[in-house]
């Protein structure tokens, strides 16, 4: 079997294509005669065999959007107008999500804002897309439409704009994160010249974009397996706004572990710029924010060697703390290791008092209260845990009298 043959089986075969919705959907908006094709990632993706994992899917289709939305409502299939200005409707039936656009060509763009015309010319809506990976579809039947060659491109882990790539970047500036992204991701880190040359031209101009979107396309960056000589063009092309010291430690962090984690990347990040900085940035939620700033918690800990402490306060962030640490530190495998091997001898038993002990003493209610079992706290985790309950209270009778 030729590689074009493995791939069209592939797609064939394709769970994500031949589900009953998917096939359902595609049949009611004309895809057996070839007027709605699958689109984008799923299809590049499927190609590659790398895995999908997503009920989501993205359509191109001749049929104009008050026609996908007629048809499906006959259909009982549910429609969201998501985006109707620009020729999209979102489908929903069962568990699958298909974004349905309808096949378009730019008349005249600015920025993101830009006016198409629809059609039915497969040929200039692939033109107007991203990546001639990016510009692969899928027949109902598995069979590939590549008009642009973009096949070829994708197999061989090449990402390069379609057609020039500053007319593609003025479309949408937001292409330049989604150059280094996908070169990440899908192009083994390697960045073509040209399209490496006019993200640079564009550095300037990318204040306009939300932070939103940007942040979006970071945050996927942050979690992919192998970004960090990304990160460095990027920073060298002045468009990552973070301290060279930052990629550094992103750097060493990315070849000392296995499976690299977003929550500990951020925590690197954290260690060097404040989280109304990353905000602002990237408009990170608070969720993430005290994932990583838990995370660089630990690993202060234990560069302090605060084991007890680090395994009771944050147990979650463990493993990626040490790890942070272990960057941050310069530690070797075996001080990581023997950090490892120690911090699994620990076993955190509650905190053997409360309040109502406290009040039992005699103290009153309030403010003092909380602070003297702060106090007590802070004590037993010093211990190592070892202090008692009557330890602890014999300490909190002392500390009442002496007032």
């Amino acid at each position: 079997m030729s590689k074009t043959d493995d791939i069209h089986d592939r797609l064939r075969r394709a769970e994500w294509l031949m589900r009953p919705e998917t096939q359902r959907i595609l049949a009611m908006l004309d895809g057996a005669a070839g007027r709605t094709r699958a689109v984008g990632g799923i299809v590049r993706d499927t190609v590659l065999g790398l895995p999908t994992g997503s009920t989501d899917i993205d359509l191109a289709t001749e049929l104009l959007p008050e026609e996908v939305s007629a048809r499906a409502a006959k259909a009982g299939v549910a429609v969201y107008p998501t985006g109707i200005e620009h020729g999209t409707v979102t489908l929903k039936l069962e568990a699958l999500v298909a974004e349905v656009t309808t096949l378009r060509e730019d008349v005249e763009t600015n920025g993101r804002h830009a006016v198409v015309r629809f059609g039915a010319d497969w040929v200039r809506d692939a033109e107007r897309r991203d990546f001639t990976l990016n510009a692969l579809y899928a027949r109902m039947d598995g069979s590939l439409f590549d008009p642009l060659g973009g096949l070829e491109d994708c197999l061989g882990g090449k990402v390069r704009f379609i057609g020039r790539p500053e007319k593609r970047i003025a479309e949408d500036r937001l292409r330049v994160y989604r150059f280094f992204r996908f070169s990440a991701s899908h192009g083994g880190e390697v960045l073509d010249r040209d399209g490496l040359a006019a993200c640079q031209a564009a550095a300037g101009t990318l204040g306009q974009l939300a932070a939103e979107r940007v942040g979006g396309e970071v945050r996927r960056m942050l979690e992919l397996p192998k970004v960090a000589n990304t990160l460095k063009a990027m920073l060298e092309a002045d468009i990552l706004p973070v301290p060279a010291a930052l990629v550094g430690l992103l750097y060493s962090y990315e070849r000392r572990v296995q499976r690299p984690q977003y929550v500990a990347r951020l925590a690197l990040l954290r260690s060097g710029m404040s989280g109304d900085e990353l905000r602002a940035l990237w408009r990170l939620s608070n969720d993430e924010l005290r994932g990583a700033d838990a995370v660089l918690a630990v690993a202060g800990l234990l560069r302090a060697y605060k084991l007890h402490e680090a395994a009771y306060r944050h147990p979650a962030a463990l493993g990626d703390g040490v790890e942070v640490a272990a960057v941050l530190a310069n530690w070797g495998e075996a001080g990581k290791l023997a950090v490892r091997e120690q911090l699994q001898d620990i076993d955190v038993p509650r905190f053997p008092i409360g309040g109502a002990d406290l009040l039992e003493l005699g103290m009153s209610p309030g403010r003092p209260l909380g602070l003297e079992i702060e106090r007590l706290e802070h004590l037993w985790v010093g211990s190592g845990f070892s202090l008692s309950g009557p330890d602890l209270l014999s300490l909190a009778r002392t500390e009442l009298q002496s007032k």
